[in-house]
């Protein structure tokens, strides 16, 4: 197993015999979307963040934390004027993701955190995240559902230091551009980005990238360690279409 925090890279008698010894009981589910980022982002940007920083979080919490199958689709109908985006409806993605969380905590795990990284995700979520917290609470009191989008983590202060525009998150602009630039530049078309309209991804670095994914995981690391000691104090939630 050699520290691995991948539920689906595990089998079952090794999840098996780390729960029975105490370990992973909290669990990421990483969710994100499969569309359209401007003409120079990969369509997978969202989810691939999503996991980066639910990997990081679980490898510095090891072996306390696992991340679980990634809900790679969205929902993302604004976005399917742009061919190549998949989008979920709500009723479906919802129901895919509580039956995840359900699962969870039907094999014992007592924590469970969602990790968005789509907006549009977001509303649908909270929309419904109380009713399930009220139903775990009376199936499942030991439960402890959360649900947060990684970039609620990132101070103002810290977004205004290393951020020339004022996208936070925005979509496919400076700061998301920048990430991809320290955390996966193969995904990044530098020609598209120089010939699109919109030229504020022009504006992103991957030393900013760096930093910002850097103090975004500590700030999850934190908020995870919270969680598991019973402090669930969540940010305040920013939303962006």
């Amino acid at each position: 197993m050699d520290r691995e925090v991948m539920l689906a890279k595990l089998t079952r008698r090794e999840f098996r015999e780390a729960m029975d010894s105490g370990k992973f009981q909290t669990a990421i589910i990483p969710t994100g979307s499969n569309e359209q980022h401007l003409e120079h982002l990969a369509m997978e940007h969202d989810i691939a963040t999503a996991i980066y920083l639910a990997v990081e979080v679980a490898r510095r919490l090891y072996p306390r934390v696992i991340v679980t199958v990634p809900m790679a689709i969205g929902i993302s109908e604004h976005h399917m004027t742009h061919k190549g985006t998949i989008s979920a409806k709500p009723g479906g993605w919802l129901s895919v993701l509580f039956d995840s969380v359900e699962s969870l905590i039907r094999h014992g795990v007592k924590n469970v955190l969602i990790l968005n990284g789509h907006g549009g995700n977001n509303v649908p979520i909270q929309g419904v995240i109380d009713q399930w917290r009220l139903f775990f609470k009376l199936s499942a009191p030991q439960a402890n559902l959360l649900f947060c989008c990684y970039w609620d983590w990132l101070p103002q202060k810290f977004q205004e230091r290393y951020l020339k525009t004022d996208q936070m998150p925005g979509h496919a602009t400076e700061f998301e551009t920048a990430l991809a630039l320290a955390l996966f530049p193969e995904n990044v078309r530098f020609e598209a980005m120089r010939e699109q309209e919109n030229q504020e991804p022009l504006q992103a670095t991957a030393e900013a990238g760096s930093l910002l994914a850097e103090e975004t995981v500590q700030q999850l690391v934190d908020f995870v360690k919270g969680m598991i000691e019973g402090r669930n104090v969540a940010p305040e939630v920013k939303h962006y279409p």
